[in-house]
């Protein structure tokens, strides 16, 4: 893997990073030489922004008229020397600093500013208008609240309908929670340097950090790995990760049963379209033998829809439920050498069934395939006492509730709300299962404490069905996975990362409005392709 696709994918704490930068440090790197590389590579971003033409009536084109916020420390220093960048390039440059003592070096360069002729000033009412805003308030690290004045002040500069370019971070967020201490810069863009900072993927954070972009100021990988060696990893996955964690390509001689062969179970006559959503999911996962046990009145219905899958139809109650184990059902079916769980290489249940198919959960869950849990399969999962019974299965499980199920099955772990990262990590480390915690920005943890985050997505997903076809598309890598020797957790994250890029790639196109779970089914090959 080359360099920048490994720092790409790091992700570390405020403690990580400070460790980092003192190896750096230590070396040789001395900190102003550093302050100088990381603030030229900001300054050029910053002269990259288009500029905006003004009326006709102002002389100068918008994006040239620059204010910068200024702190006591070395995100001050920062962003003094794009002040100076930008200030050499003709920009029009105004600084806000309210404070009294800087760092040494922070105060040198504000010293040089001053004597450039840029004006400087204490209080929000004497800032001139600008056409965007630079926030070197605060940077990684930061653990106490805000108080006012600058609590005040930031909440004034939010309200100035400015576009704010943050420096590493938004001012007044925890590095590592993403928490809002006191207040925060609401920033329309962040370059975070050189290595992701947890909070960008914190649900919590979100509305603060803008479009994040990271910039890399060459940080050597052995400091990096030096660092992180014993801790578990966090990592961000990248398309060429996921890419390269699929099961492509396909050797030239195979069968359908070595291409996998999944077991959904899932719908009631309610909730019909959950059933046909997962498999519909499952199919584009390009799963070599695709089975769906329904209760029997679907059956007819799932032919319907997916005419290449095996439909087993289902004992079920009057109300079209589910109402005993699928064994008997399955044990009917013509099938390779088995006829019971064990002919299917990964089983996924949930979608659609309601809480009356509690024998077919106790039934899985006893089994030793590995079982994805989604939807009513994790109430019910909850209902039994999560990390008792999860801690009796041989196989693996993969849970992927959202922060509701997650509360349900896991009372008595952090509220996933706060900070999802160590929610995520904490159940996957007390029940054995890998956890795909969903949200704006979902976590996937393994019982080694390990994470993958994904890094991108869209509230265009935030529809009923959306879930059901990641079940069904993850259901059918997992039992590919299971024929060819690939990491549960890599083909979870990779499952995660298609689903939220198709679903940003059909709002691109079709607006937010416009992704039902069944649009969204149609995009996933796109994503691929």
């Amino acid at each position: 893997m080359q360099r920048q696709e490994k720092i790409s994918q790091v992700i570390v704490t405020a403690g990580q990073m400070r460790d980092i930068e003192d190896r750096i440090f230590a070396a040789g790197m001395p900190v102003v030489a550093l302050m100088e590389k990381v603030a030229g590579l900001v300054a050029r971003r910053i002269q990259a922004i288009p500029p905006i033409p003004r009326k006709k009536e102002l002389p100068q084109a918008v994006g040239s008229r620059v204010g910068i916020l200024v702190g006591p420390g070395h995100n001050g220093g920062d962003a003094l020397v794009v002040a100076r960048e930008l200030h050499f390039r003709g920009y029009e440059i105004w600084i806000y600093s309210p404070f009294s003592k800087f760092k040494e070096l922070t105060s040198q360069h504000l010293q040089y500013a001053q004597s450039l002729g840029i004006p400087i000033y204490q209080t929000i009412e004497q800032l001139p208008d600008s056409d965007l805003l630079i926030d070197g308030l605060f940077g990684f690290g930061l653990e106490k609240n805000l108080t006012d004045p600058i609590a005040s002040a930031i909440n004034q500069l939010n309200e100035l309908s400015v576009p704010i370019y943050s420096i590493d971070l938004p001012s007044g967020l925890h590095t590592d929670t993403g928490e809002v201490l006191g207040t925060a810069i609401r920033a329309t863009h962040t370059f975070c340097l050189g290595l992701w900072k947890l909070a960008f993927f914190q649900d919590r954070a979100l509305e603060y950090v803008g479009k994040a972009e990271l910039i890399d100021f060459d940080i050597p990988l052995a400091d990096v790995e030096a660092v992180l060696k014993d801790a578990p990893s966090i990592k961000r996955i990248t398309p060429a990760t996921a890419l390269a964690t699929l099961p492509l390509p396909r050797p030239p001689v195979t069968h359908k049963y070595k291409e996998g062969h999944l077991l959904l179970i899932c719908g009631s006559r309610r909730y019909a379209g959950g059933a046909i959503l997962t498999g519909l999911g499952a199919r584009a996962s390009g799963v070599g033998m695709l089975s769906i046990a329904v209760p029997e009145s679907l059956k007819s219905l799932l032919v319907s829809h997916l005419p290449e899958a095996l439909i087993v139809g289902c004992p079920e109650t009057e109300s079209g439920a589910f109402t005993e184990g699928v064994g008997g059902a399955i044990a009917q079916l013509q099938l390779p050498e088995k006829t019971d769980l064990t002919s299917f290489n990964a089983i996924a249940c949930g979608p659609g069934l309601t809480r009356d198919a509690t024998p077919i959960v106790q039934e899985v869950i006893k089994s030793d395939r590995p079982l994805i849990l989604d939807a009513d399969g994790l109430n019910i999962l909850a209902q039994m006492g999560a990390i008792a019974t999860l801690k009796k299965r041989l196989a693996i499980t993969v849970l992927t509730p959202h922060t509701g199920e997650f509360q349900r099955l896991f009372p008595d772990v952090a509220d996933a709300k706060h900070d999802r990262v160590k929610s995520a990590q904490e159940a996957a480390l007390q029940s054995g299962a890998v956890v795909l915690l969903k949200g704006a920005r979902t976590a996937i943890a393994n019982p080694q404490g390990g994470i993958w985050m994904i890094t991108e997505s869209t509230p265009a997903l935030a529809r009923g069905g959306s879930g059901d076809v990641l079940t069904g598309l993850l259901g059918g890598l997992l039992a590919q996975a299971a024929t060819k020797q690939i990491s549960v957790e890599d083909i979870v994250a990779t499952a995660a990362w298609w689903h939220s890029q198709a679903g940003i790639l059909a709002a691109q196109e079709r607006t937010e409005l416009g992704v039902d779970a069944f649009t969204l089914t149609q995009y996933l090959l796109r994503v691929i392709s």
